[in-house]
C-alpha cells in the first residue's frame, strides 16, 4: 500500500498554472509549491507571476518560475511551449485557470464582449492544450476551472443595485470548459492523462466584499453552508486533482460551491 504522504506529494514534479497569479490561481500555486512542486506561473502579467512566484514556498531541490503568456495569442502559446521544453522538457500538471471578462448583462452586452470572453475563457483551452499536449508526461493531469454558472444559472436578483451582473457568455462559456473536460478525458485516457475539471461557487474579490457586503450576504443565503468562498476553499481540490491520489478520477466535474449547485 502507498502511502498517502506520497500520494500527495508532488516533489520533482513540473507543474504549469496558467492563470497562476490570479485570485483563484494563486491558491493552486502556492498549493503545488507547498506539496514539493516546480511551480510555472504564466499569465498576461508578467510582474504579477513574479510577485506570486517569490512568495511561493520553496525549499533547496525546487525553483519557481514566471512566465509571460497570452493565450489569445497562438505565438505566445508556442513561446511557451518553447520556453518550457528548453527549460523542463516536460511537465507533470497542467492548470488552466486564467480568466477575464467584462461584467454585462443580457442587455448590456455587445458582439464584441461576447467574441472577448467566449475567445479567452473557452477558445483559449483548446489552444493551449492543443499546443502543449506533447509536453505533458505520461501520466500526467490536466486541470480546467469551470463555475457553478457553468451549470446553472445565475439568479437576476442576486445583482439588483450593484454593476456586477452576470454577462451570458461567463456561463457559456464555463459551461463549455466542462464539457470539453469529458471530451478530452475520453480522448485522452489512452495516454495515461488524466483531465478534470473544477467548478467554483461564489468566490468574490476582497474589494466586492468590502463594496457590496450585502451582495455578499444575498450570495450566503444562496447555499446551505450560508457562506462565500475564499481561495483557500480549493486549496484540497487543486491537491487531490493533481496528485496520484486522483489516478482513478477523470472526466468529473467537482462543484466547490457551499453546496450552491444542489438546490
Amino acid at each position: 500500500m502507498t502511502s498517502l504522504a506520497k500520494l500527495l506529494s508532488l516533489d520533482k514534479k513540473n507543474i504549469l498554472v496558467i492563470g497562476g497569479s490570479g485570485y483563484l490561481g494563486t491558491a493552486a500555486s502556492e498549493v503545488y509549491a507547498e506539496l514539493g512542486g516546480n511551480v510555472i506561473i504564466a499569465s498576461r502579467s508578467i510582474e504579477n507571476c513574479k510577485k506570486t512566484s517569490k512568495n511561493l514556498p520553496r525549499n533547496n531541490n525546487q525553483h519557481h518560475e514566471s512566465f509571460e503568456c497570452d493565450i489569445t495569442n497562438i505565438g505566445s502559446v508556442q513561446n511557451l511551449y518553447k520556453f518550457i521544453e528548453d527549460k523542463y522538457q516536460t511537465i507533470d500538471v497542467l492548470i488552466l485557470c486564467a480568466w477575464n471578462g467584462k461584467k454585462n448583462s443580457w442587455s448590456s452586452i455587445n458582439q464584441k464582449d461576447w467574441d472577448y470572453e467566449i475567445e479567452i475563457c473557452l477558445n483559449s483551452h483548446f489552444r493551449v492544450v492543443k499546443t502543449l499536449q506533447n509536453l505533458l508526461k505520461r501520466p500526467s493531469k490536466i486541470i480546467m476551472v469551470s463555475s457553478m454558472y457553468g451549470s446553472v444559472a445565475p439568479n437576476p436578483s442576486l445583482y439588483k443595485g450593484i454593476p456586477q451582473e452576470n454577462p451570458p457568455s461567463y456561463g457559456v462559456a464555463k459551461a463549455g470548459i466542462i464539457q470539453f473536460t469529458k471530451y478530452l478525458a475520453t480522448w485522452l485516457a489512452k495516454e495515461g492523462i488524466n483531465v478534470n475539471c473544477i467548478s467554483p461557487g461564489p468566490f468574490p474579490f476582497p474589494e466586492v466584499k468590502e463594496k457590496y457586503p450585502d451582495f455578499c450576504k444575498r450570495l450566503e443565503k444562496q447555499n446551505p453552508l450560508n457562506k462565500v468562498g475564499v481561495p483557500d476553499d480549493l486549496k484540497g481540490i487543486f491537491a487531490l486533482l493533481a496528485t496520484d491520489s486522483s489516478n482513478y478520477i477523470t472526466g468529473q466535474n467537482i462543484c466547490v460551491d457551499g453546496g450552491w449547485t444542489i438546490w
